[in-house]
C-alpha cells in the first residue's frame, strides 16, 4: 500500500516544509538526541503523563513527543476550518432535534433504534434546551489524510474530548527549545485556546445567571487518566478545579465550597462521564457527583458543558450519518467525508464484513482509546478468529472500516528520521460562535507500520503548525 508523504512530493520536499527540511539537514546527530533528551526531561518535570491501567507497574506513562512538526499550508487549513465548523453545526442540530421532535427520526433519515436505544441517549434531558441550543460545547473531531487534497473525519467526540493540553504544551516546548525556527517560519498561535474556552463557557451562561458567570472544572480526582490536563486547563482559565464533594445543591442553584463561604457556580465544565454526574438521577453509587445537579440544570441555574446526553451524537454507529446531518439540517453538502463504514446491523454490511475480515478495521461502537478493534492487516490469525466470535455474539455493537492509507510525516526515531502514520485532532469551541485554534493535537504511531495513534498503543504526539499567509 502506497502512503502519501507529507513532507516529499515527487522526490522534492513540499514548500511548507522548505525550511524544516534545512533544518533537519544541519542538525548534529548528538544535537538531536540531547534535545530529545531536553523534551522529555520537560514533559516530565512539568508532570504531563498519561495513565494506562491494567498492565501492572506505574500507571503513569511520559507521553512520547517528536520534536519534528506537522505543518499545513493556510489554504488547507481554511478548507479544514470550514468543513469542521460545518460538521460542528450539524451534529449540534441533531442533538436539539433528538432531544425536541425528532424530525431526523420522523424523516426516517436516521433510524430510531439508533437514537432511543443508545446507551449515551439520556431520557432525562428530553425536552430540555441547553442555552444558546448548543449541547457539545468542545467538539474534537479526528480526521485522517490520504492525499494531497483528501481528507476524511475517522470520529466525532462530542463528549469530554481530551488532548488539549498536549497541544498547548507541545508548541510551549518547541517555542523554548528551538526559538529561531519560530522567527524564521510565520507559524499562527495556540495559545489564545483557553482564553475562547473560558469565554465560550461563559457566553453559555443559564438563563438565572444575572452576572458574569462563575466557571468551574469539574474533575473526577487526581487518579483520572486526564487529571493533568483538568487542573492544566483550570489554571490557565482562571477558573476553581472542583471535585464533586467541593460542590452542593442549596435550592435552584449550585454552590462551591470556599474558606469565604458558599459562592454560586453558573457553569460547569464536566469531564465526568454522564452517570456520574447526579446520584439523584443516574447512577446511585456515584461518589464522583453531585446530588441534585439535573434538577438545577433543567430549571436552568447552571449550564453543564458538555450537556448530558450530548453523547449520542459521537456514537460510531451515529457517525455513519453525520453526512446526512449536514444535508438535512444545514442544507448543505459535506465539506469534509466520512470513511466509508459497514454497520454490523445490517445484514449485507455483516456478511461482506464476515468475509473479509483480515482486510478491515473493526471497531466497538462504543470504543475508544485504541482498544476494542482489530486491524484486519495487522492481526494474526488467531486474533481475527476471535474477534470474529465476538462480532457473531453481538453485531450491533460493531462497524467495520476499510484499511486506510494514512499520511506519513517525517518523525525522529533512533536511526534519525522517518516516515511515521499520523492523525489530527482540533478542537472546536461551540458557544455564541463556533471556533477554533489554527492547529490541534498531532498523534503520531511511533511504531514502524503502525497505525494507530493512541498513546494508550505506544503513539506519540507532536506539535502541528498553520503557516501564515
Amino acid at each position: 500500500m502506497e502512503y502519501y508523504d507529507e513532507m516529499y512530493s515527487g522526490g522534492q520536499v513540499r514548500e511548507p516544509y522548505a525550511r524544516l527540511s534545512e533544518w533537519v539537514d544541519t542538525m548534529p546527530a548528538d544535537f538531536r538526541q540531547m534535545k530529545q533528551a531536553e523534551a522529555e526531561a520537560l514533559f516530565r518535570r512539568i508532570g504531563i503523563t498519561f495513565a494506562v491501567y491494567g498492565e501492572g507497574g506505574d500507571p503513569d506513562r511520559l507521553i512520547p513527543f517528536d520534536m519534528m512538526p506537522r505543518v499545513f499550508e493556510q489554504a488547507e487549513w481554511r478548507r479544514l476550518e470550514r468543513g469542521i465548523k460545518q460538521r460542528a453545526r450539524a451534529l449540534n442540530a441533531f442533538l436539539r432535534d433528538v432531544y425536541g421532535r425528532a424530525e431526523i427520526v420522523r424523516a426516517g433519515r436516521i433510524p430510531a433504534r439508533l437514537v432511543y436505544q443508545n446507551e449515551a441517549y439520556e431520557k432525562a434531558v428530553v425536552g430540555v434546551v441547553p442555552p444558546r441550543g448548543v449541547y457539545s460545547h468542545i467538539i474534537g473531531i479526528d480526521l485522517v489524510r490520504t492525499g494531497k487534497d483528501e481528507f476524511f473525519v475517522l470520529e466525532d467526540n462530542c463528549r469530554t474530548p481530551s488532548g488539549v493540553s498536549y497541544m498547548l504544551e507541545n508548541r510551549e516546548i518547541m517555542m523554548r527549545m528551538f526559538p529561531q525556527l519560530f522567527r524564521q517560519n510565520r507559524i499562527e498561535p495556540v495559545d489564545q485556546y483557553p482564553e475562547l474556552l473560558r469565554r465560550t463557557l461563559e457566553s453559555v451562561a443559564p438563563p438565572k445567571c444575572s452576572d458574569r458567570p462563575t466557571c468551574v472544572v469539574l474533575t473526577p480526582g487526581h487518579f483520572n487518566s486526564a487529571y493533568y490536563e483538568h487542573s492544566f486547563l483550570a489554571n490557565l482559565m482562571g477558573v476553581e478545579l472542583v471535585e464533586g464533594q467541593d460542590l452542593f445543591v442549596d435550592g435552584e442553584f449550585v454552590y462551591m465550597r470556599t474558606t469565604q463561604g458558599p459562592k454560586r457556580v453558573d457553569v460547569i465544565y464536566r469531564r465526568i462521564d454522564d452517570p456520574y454526574l447526579d446520584p439523584l438521577c443516574f447512577r446511585p453509587d456515584s461518589m464522583l457527583g453531585i446530588p441534585g445537579l439535573m434538577d438545577v440544570y433543567r430549571s436552568g441555574g447552571v449550564s453543564i458543558c458538555s450537556a448530558p446526553g450530548a453523547g449520542v451524537a459521537d456514537d460510531k454507529a451515529i457517525y455513519t450519518f453525520v453526512p446526512e446531518m449536514v444535508r438535512f439540517y444545514l442544507g448543505e453538502e459535506p465539506i469534509l467525508n466520512n470513511v466509508h463504514t459497514w454497520t454490523l446491523w445490517k445484514q449485507d454490511d455483516y456478511k461482506y464484513v464476515m468475509e473479509h475480515l483480515p482486510e478491515l478495521v473493526v471497531k466497538e461502537v462504543h470504543g475508544s482509546g485504541g482498544y476494542g478493534m482489530l486491524v484486519g492487516p495487522k492481526s494474526t490469525k488467531e486474533e481475527i478468529d476471535a474477534f470474529r466470535k465476538k462480532i457473531e455474539a453481538n453485531p450491533s455493537n460493531y462497524i467495520a472500516q476499510p484499511t486506510l492509507a494514512l499520511s506519513t510525516t517525517p518523525t525522529f526515531v533512533e536511526e534519525g528520521i522517518a516516515p511515521r502514520h499520523v492523525d489530527l485532532r482540533p478542537y472546536c469551541l461551540c458557544g455564541d460562535r463556533i471556533e477554533l485554534v489554527p492547529g490541534g493535537l498531532t498523534r503520531v504511531a511511533l511504531r514502524e507500520g503502525s497505525l494507530v495513534v493512541n498513546s494508550s498503543q505506544g503513539g506519540g504526539v507532536k506539535d502541528t503548525w498553520v503557516l501564515s499567509e
